[in-house]
């Protein structure tokens, strides 16, 4: 009989060390791990230190995967070829390989690489970043978006001003402090 609360315990415990965007695909991995295992194992269930040593594996096994799949470019040559550092895994004198394939660095993925979308168009992958500092319009037209995050008091004062009502004192400072506080982030956004 499978243990799956088990499995999913010890794949909580790994799933933390890949990365962020894969890290619950680590976790199902290290889980079908376990299942195929002890399947095959017949009625012997894993003991803990197996199921410790499988998933210290699967993980391994991904961050290989990860690192073999790179296409990279050298900052010496500026080829796009495989990472270098791959072949050689180390076992070198940083004399005998290229200066870029020191202990602990990596050659940079080239922002000049062409990439193909969804609808055959090319596109250089410095296109493809996001900028943190743009303004998202779609986000913007939908004022209920925008509500939620809305102090309750700043909608009882766009309601009064939508009405044509007057501003107490305390309502028109609260008011221009928010304004200011906007106008001030949307600067900061174009800066």
């Amino acid at each position: 009989m499978l243990d799956w609360q088990k499995y999913i315990e010890i794949a909580d415990k790994f799933q933390h060390k890949a990365r962020r965007e894969d890290r619950e695909d680590l976790r199902q991995d290290i889980i079908l791990r376990f299942a195929e295992l002890a399947s095959n194992n017949g009625d012997k269930p894993l003991t803990e230190p197996a199921m410790l040593r499988i998933a210290s594996n699967v993980t391994a096994d991904y961050w290989r995967g990860l690192y073999r799949n790179q296409t990279e470019v050298c900052l010496l040559s500026g080829i796009a070829q495989k990472p270098h550092y791959l072949k050689c895994n180390y076992s070198h004198k940083p004399d005998s390989c290229q200066k870029c394939c020191y202990r602990g660095m990596r050659p940079l993925t080239s922002l000049e690489l062409e990439l193909e979308d969804e609808d055959g168009n090319t596109v250089q992958l410095w296109q493809t970043i996001a900028d943190d500092r743009a303004i998202d319009l779609e986000a913007w037209q939908d004022a209920k978006t925008w509500l939620l995050g809305c102090p309750n008091r700043l909608i009882q004062i766009a309601v009064k001003k939508v009405n044509g009502l007057p501003l107490n004192w305390k309502e028109h400072k609260y008011f221009c402090r928010w304004r200011a506080k906007e106008q001030k982030k949307y600067q900061l956004a174009l800066a």
